[in-house]
């Protein structure tokens, strides 16, 4: 948890640091300030309104890949592989993990105007290019590179900025802001789905831009940092953070976990339109249902983990997971992917927002938070780089759909052991302790 006598109050505005003063700024003067944390108020909402967009905007895109993954498949792309299509999203959301260890310090030194401007910027760029994509490689360069970058500079301050505001109520706060990831993953495919038939890959591709584009506006006037900034230079890592069991534990847990979560984001809507009798319309909303599901799975247990700690809820879900993947095997009909859609959004929505405020709650060092974040981050993007397109070529190779399934499972599982492991080395194995 965060030491509440180590926050401190938000600044007094004034003319000079008005928003749009600050699009790009220096890093604010450390002055002393109150001890006491918002937890609620204007400004702290703000703040999670602005972070509700950072990942409506970043997540929301990666989450929708699988449409991109079907499309490239059958459209653009269809002389390539699974696995080689899916190193596009990737890459892309590798990108928004690596990016977190390295603007971490830039973070911690003040400088979010700047991260967040140059993190527009990328995105949007990005997407523009992608839009006159033809072979290839550009699209692993423009979708997978240039957008990654974008989301790399945008992510990390979305989950840091919220830990300057809240203290008592962080779990709650930071499961409103995932909800964004949810449900960007809900809408932009609908909007993909609705537009590329009528205006063709380009003009959707550059809407979404657009939309992201303006939606933008809202952390970018509006998100200011509440803690004064470090006046000292940090490096990228803190590899001191990792003598915290709690913490090592966790990151390997991350790891195999987010090389496995998103294996059916990218994959379902394939596998529906393979292996089970569900039409081709109905099958293009399934990451929709997902996603949706997903919403009400970052909102109602994020709730209860401000009560019982967020591994206490992490742990138990990573388990449910691997069982939903395992059976996963077992659906041929329109009904079981709906359910089994249903039932993995909403665990899974947990899984992926509790991470953020689990390794705030285990930091050994608060001073650099900034920084062991992007670390956490950086393991998480490890995996999730390689797991889907490994899974890939299971699935194309001799293993296919079962193998995939098998292999998301046991990743997910594995996560649930660690995640265990990191719970016990901090709480010890007292049933109703808060971790």
């Amino acid at each position: 948890m965060i030491d509440e006598e180590n926050a401190v109050a938000p600044p007094k505005n004034d003319e000079k640091d008005s928003p749009a003063n600050n699009l790009v700024e220096s890093p604010p003067e450390s002055k002393p300030r109150s001890s006491q944390a918002p937890n609620g108020g204007f400004n702290a909402w703000l703040q999670v309104a602005g972070a509700f967009v950072l990942y409506f905007n970043t997540w929301g895109v990666i989450n929708m890949y699988g449409v991109f993954q079907t499309f490239y498949q059958s459209n653009l792309l269809e002389h390539q592989s699974a696995s080689n299509i899916s190193w596009v999203g990737s890459i892309q959301a590798f990108l928004i993990f690596l990016g977190g260890t390295i603007v971490g310090p830039f973070f911690d030194l003040g400088y979010l105007r700047l991260l967040l401007s140059l993190g527009t910027f990328s995105t949007c760029f990005g997407m523009m290019m992608t839009s006159i994509c033809k072979t290839y490689w550009q699209f692993v360069l423009a979708q997978g590179v240039t957008v990654g970058i974008g989301f790399g500079c945008l992510f990390l301050p979305s989950v840091a900025i919220v830990s300057q505001y809240f203290t008592t109520k962080k779990s709650i706060a930071f499961g409103i802001v995932s909800t964004g990831g949810s449900i960007g993953g809900v809408l932009y495919p609908i909007i993909f789905r609705q537009l590329q038939p009528q205006i063709g890959f380009g003009w959707t591709v550059r809407t979404i831009a657009f939309i992201i584009l303006v939606t933008q506006l809202v952390p970018l006037f509006g998100m200011r940092l509440r803690t004064p900034s470090s006046t000292k230079r940090h490096d990228f890592l803190d590899l001191t953070a990792f003598k915290s069991k709690p913490y090592l534990l966790f990151c390997i847990g991350t790891f195999f976990g987010f090389m496995g979560i998103y294996v059916t984001f990218f994959y379902i809507q394939l596998f529906a339109l393979e292996k089970t009798d569900i039409n081709a319309n109905l099958a293009s909303y399934l990451l929709s249902i997902i996603n949706a599901a997903s919403t009400i799975g970052r909102l109602i247990p994020n709730f209860f983990a401000d009560k019982t700690g967020p591994l206490n809820i992490q742990v138990p879900f990573a388990f449910i997971l691997a069982v939903l993947c395992f059976g996963w095997i077992g659906i041929k009909s329109t009904a079981g992917s709906i359910v089994f859609c249903l039932l993995y959004g909403f665990f899974g929505g947990s899984f992926v927002s509790l991470p953020g405020v689990t390794i705030i709650s285990l930091s050994p060092n608060l001073a650099t938070i900034g920084i062991q974040l992007g670390m956490s981050f950086f393991i998480a993007g490890l995996g999730l780089l390689v797991g889907e397109p490994i899974a890939g070529a299971i699935l194309r190779g001799h293993g296919g759909w079962i193998g995939l399934q098998v292999w998301c499972g046991v990743l997910l599982g594995i996560s649930g052991i660690f995640s265990l492991a990191a719970r016990v080395a901090k709480v010890g194995t007292k049933w109703g302790a808060k971790a």
